[in-house]
C-alpha cells in the first residue's frame, strides 16, 4: 500500500480539472433526510499526504455543507500499520478515527478480529449505486464496509522506446522485453499473480489451491529475465519510464496520464485481460460512538455526484457504474475503462500471507 499511497498522493494534481463543482453541487443540494447539526463532527481517516489534502479542500467541506457535520480528518498511515492501531483502540475502548478508509486485504483481517461495525443499509439508501463487487460483508452477510474509492494499475510503456501500445499482459513474457520491465515489487502490491493467472489460465480459479498458485508463480517466474527493476519507490521507475531506461512495466493509470500531460513519451494501456483495479473501502471502527453519523458520512460518498466529483477532484475510479455519473469520455478514461478489471484475490492474500510472501521471495524477487 504504501506504492498506492503514493501514486495518489499525486491525483490532487487533477483538481485542475474544470467543471467538477458545479455538477456535484447540483445534486449534493438535495441530499435528501438530513437534519442539519453544527455541532456534531466526525474523525474521518484518509491515506496522508496530497490524498488526504485533496480531501480536506474538495470533498469534506461539501459534506459538511450538506449535512452541518464538521469533519477532523485523520493522516492515517497505509496498510496493516493503521489496522493494528485501530485493534489496539478498540480493545482500550478508544477509536482513532470513526471513518477510516481500509485497504482490501486490511478489511479481510478486521473482518476476521470482528473490529468492524455492522452497517445499517436502510440507513444508507445510496450504496445501492455502489457495484457490488465493492460491497465488504461479515460471513453473515451483514455489511462492514462500502467502496470509498478505487483505482487501476495498468501496462505502461515509454512511446519513443516502444512505437506500438501494447495490448496484452502477455508482453511482458516476450523475449524482447529482456531487461526493460519495471514492476512493482511486493505479491500484496502488483497483484501479478492475478494478472498471470488471467492472462494464461483462463482466470483466477487456479488460484484457490496452493498447488495451483505454485503453477501461477512458475509461470510468472519465467519474466524475471525481463525485470531490470522490482520497485518499492515509485518515483524510481517514473524517472526510469520517463527516460525510456526502462520503457515498460506496471503502474497507476492515473498517475501515468498526468506524465503524458506533462508532454512525456509515456502510455497507459488497458490490457484486453483488463487493469487491475484496486481499491478502498469506507468502515467503522466497533470502538466509535458515532455510528449514525458515520452512516450519513457513508451514504453521502456513495451518491454517483460524489463519485463524480471524486473523479475529477482526486482522480480516483468510480465505485458506481459509468452511466450514473456525469464524466466525460475523456474523464473516465483519465479514471477508469470499460474492460472487465482484474480484482485481486484478496482472500487469498489474506489467508496465505506468510506462505505467499516465502514464495515470492523465493521464486520472483530473488
Amino acid at each position: 500500500m504504501d506504492d498506492i499511497k503514493k501514486g495518489i498522493s499525486r491525483r490532487s494534481v487533477l483538481a485542475g480539472i474544470a467543471g467538477g463543482s458545479a455538477v456535484a453541487m447540483a445534486g449534493i443540494a438535495g441530499f435528501p433526510g438530513v437534519v442539519r447539526a453544527q455541532e456534531k463532527s466526525l474523525k474521518i481517516g484518509a491515506y496522508g499526504g496530497y490524498f488526504k489534502d485533496s480531501f480536506d479542500k474538495h470533498i469534506f467541506p461539501e459534506f459538511t455543507k450538506a449535512t452541518g457535520i464538521s469533519v477532523e480528518s485523520i493522516a492515517q498511515p497505509t496498510g496493516e500499520a493503521w489496522l493494528v492501531q485501530l485493534e489496539q483502540a478498540a480493545r482500550a475502548g478508544q477509536a482513532p478515527a470513526d471513518v477510516s478508509m481500509i485497504s482490501q486485504v486490511s478489511m479481510l483481517r478486521g473482518s476476521a478480529a470482528g473490529i468492524w461495525a455492522k452497517l445499517d443499509p436502510a440507513k444508507m439508501p445510496n450504496i445501492e449505486n455502489v457495484m457490488p463487487s465493492f460491497i465488504n460483508k461479515y460471513d453473515d452477510g451483514s455489511v462492514c464496509g462500502v467502496g470509498a474509492v478505487t483505482w487501476y494499475i495498468t501496462l505502461v510503456s515509454n512511446s519513443d522506446v516502444i512505437a506500438q501500445a501494447p495490448s496484452s499482459w502477455e508482453e511482458l513474457w516476450k523475449p524482447d522485453r529482456a531487461g526493460q520491465l519495471g514492476l512493482l515489487a511486493l505479491v500484496t502490491n502488483s497483484f501479478l499473480l492475478d494478472v498471470t493467472a488471467k492472462t494464461y489460465f483462463g482466470g483466477q480459479e487456479i488460484l484457490d489451491t496452493e498447488e495451483g498458485i505454485m503453477k501461477v508463480m512458475d509461470k510468472l517466474a519465467e519474466l524475471k529475465d525481463n525485470v531490470q527493476l522490482w520497485y518499492r519507490d515509485e518515483a524510481q521507475f517514473e524517472q526510469a519510464l520517463k527516460s525510456g531506461e526502462i520503457p515498460m512495466g506496471q503502474y497507476y493509470h492515473d498517475v501515468a496520464g498526468l506524465a503524458a500531460a506533462d508532454g512525456y513519451p509515456v502510455r497507459s494501456t488497458f490490457p484486453k485481460e483488463g487493469g487491475i483495479n484496486d481499491s478502498g473501502s469506507w468502515a467503522v471502527s466497533k470502538a466509535s460512538e458515532k455510528l449514525d453519523l458515520a452512516h450519513v458520512f457513508i451514504d453521502f460518498m456513495s451518491q454517483p455526484e460524489i463519485q463524480t466529483l471524486l473523479s475529477r477532484k482526486v482522480g480516483t475510479s468510480p465505485t458506481v457504474a459509468r452511466a450514473k455519473t456525469s464524466l466525460t469520455d475523456a474523464e473516465f478514461a483519465s479514471v477508469s475503462s470499460e474492460i472487465e478489471p482484474i480484482i485481486p484475490r484478496y482472500d487469498m492474500y489474506q489467508q496465505r500471507a506468510d506462505w505467499l510472501s516465502q514464495k515470492w521471495t523465493e521464486l520472483i524477487v530473488s
